[in-house]
C-alpha cells in the first residue's frame, strides 16, 4: 500500500507542476526573454503554484536589493 501511495503522490506532483508550466506558457513567460531576477522568480512561482493560477493567484516576485543605511 505504501508503494501505491508514493506513486499517487508523485503523479499528483507531476500533474501539479505540468499545470503550472501550462499557466506560465499561457502568460508568455517562456517567449519573453528578459533575463531579470524578477522575471525568473515570476516563472518559478507560477510553475510552483500550479493549478492555483486558475483560481486567481498571480504570483509576482520582486528582487529589490536592500540599500545600505548610512
Amino acid at each position: 500500500m505504501t508503494g501505491v501511495l508514493a506513486r499517487l503522490l508523485v503523479l499528483v506532483a507531476v500533474v501539479w507542476l505540468a499545470v503550472g508550466v501550462l499557466a506560465a506558457g499561457q502568460r508568455h513567460y517562456f517567449t519573453d526573454h528578459s533575463a531579470t531576477c524578477a522575471h525568473a522568480g515570476d516563472v518559478a512561482a507560477t510553475v510552483l503554484v500550479g493549478p492555483l493560477n486558475y483560481t486567481g493567484v498571480n504570483p509576482k516576485i520582486s528582487c529589490k536589493l536592500p540599500t545600505p543605511s548610512s
